[in-house]
């Protein structure tokens, strides 16, 4: 049996990126069937690289994200006396980045009067392409616990090239397992924008849809730490 779980996982992940594709550019109402799904998976695959980047300079270990952080800690793969200045430093860090598009495209915002011309809380957080708040959730603990799992196999990400891998993992993410929800993976990434569109003067902003907000609060947690724990179980 020598290789069986190496082999069994890793094609586990070929088929889950693989054909979530597929479902993703051939089913109907999927954010992924949109002509610009592959230009927004890519942006933000991107968007985490440099961001790896910038943090491992800054000394440290380029999470990004609670539920990397807390899924890695809960396990024992990152010290619990750590998590509560990686937490704030994410969310203060997703607000800031916020703050600063919205100072960016001020002017466009006043010109774009409507959600249907596009100016709604999607550019800053997430909504579902289908409200299904069960399947919405269950949407980004698998999206979640995918992305964490294969991180958690990359070793000590900031370093080198694998920041661009780790972008890479997001665009197939993305691409694969987003269509549904639009991907948060992330509690800071969907929480802080969503809180900046809600209380800043945004010119014609529309609903921030807090009503959701749940579900890319807990799914991305409980995606992490199943991930985590799978990594715990079988190294």
């Amino acid at each position: 049996m020598e290789g069986f779980w190496g082999e069994l996982l890793g094609t586990a992940v070929l088929i889950i990126f693989g054909v979530g594709c597929g479902a993703g550019v051939n089913l109907k109402k999927t954010y992924a069937h949109a002509q610009n799904w592959m230009f927004i998976s890519l942006a933000w695959g991107m968007a985490v690289t440099f961001g790896v980047y910038v943090a491992g300079h800054f000394g440290s270990q380029g999470h990004l994200n609670p539920a990397v952080t807390i899924g890695f800690a809960v396990f024992g793969f990152f010290p619990w006396n750590a998590v509560f200045p990686y937490l704030l430093g994410q969310f203060l860090g997703a607000f800031i980045g916020a703050v600063i598009v919205i100072i960016q495209y001020y002017p466009h915002f006043k010109a774009t009067k409507t959600a249907a011309d596009g100016n709604m809380v999607g550019i800053f957080a997430t909504a579902p392409a289908i409200k299904n708040p069960t399947f919405n959730f269950l949407s980004e603990v698998i999206a979640t616990c995918a992305f964490i799992f294969t991180l958690l196999n990359l070793g000590d990400f900031t370093q080198g090239l694998k920041p661009v891998i780790v972008g890479l993992l997001i665009t197939v993410v993305g691409q694969a397992l987003g269509g549904t929800t639009g991907f948060a993976l992330n509690p800071a990434r969907d929480w802080a924008p969503r809180f900046a569109y809600t209380v800043l003067p945004v010119p014609n902003k529309t609903d921030p849809n807090w009503s959701y907000a749940w579900v890319p609060f807990l799914g991305p947690l409980v995606g992490g730490i199943l991930a985590a724990g799978l990594e715990a179980v079988l190294i």
